[in-house]
C-alpha cells in the first residue's frame, strides 16, 4: 500500500517511523494502526478500508498522532531543560 501522507522533509520519514514504534511499543511503525484497530475493536484490513466509518477511522489515527506529538512535546522540553 502506497503512502498517501506528505511529510514536509521526506528525509524525516525513518524518523518519523521510529518514533511511532517507541511511542507504540511495536516493532514495526507500518504495522501499527493496525494493533491500534484491533484494541479499539475495529475491523482493518491490508489495502483499501474506505468502507470504515470516519469516527472509527479517527480513532486509529488519532490516537496513534496524538500519542507521538505528547511524545516530541516531551522530547522538547527535555531538551530546553538540558540546555539550562
Amino acid at each position: 500500500m502506497a503512502r498517501r501522507n506528505k511529510i514536509l522533509v521526506p528525509e524525516a520519514r525513518e524518523g518519523l517511523d521510529r518514533l511511532k514504534e517507541r511511542v507504540t511499543n511495536t516493532r514495526q511503525a507500518d504495522q501499527t494502526k493496525y494493533e491500534v484497530a484491533k484494541e479499539q475493536g475495529i475491523h482493518l484490513e491490508k489495502g483499501y478500508n474506505g468502507n470504515i466509518k470516519a469516527k472509527d477511522a479517527g480513532k486509529v489515527g488519532g490516537q496513534i498522532g496524538g500519542n507521538m506529538v505528547k511524545e516530541m512535546i516531551r522530547m522538547a522540553q527535555q531538551q530546553l531543560n538540558e540546555k539550562r
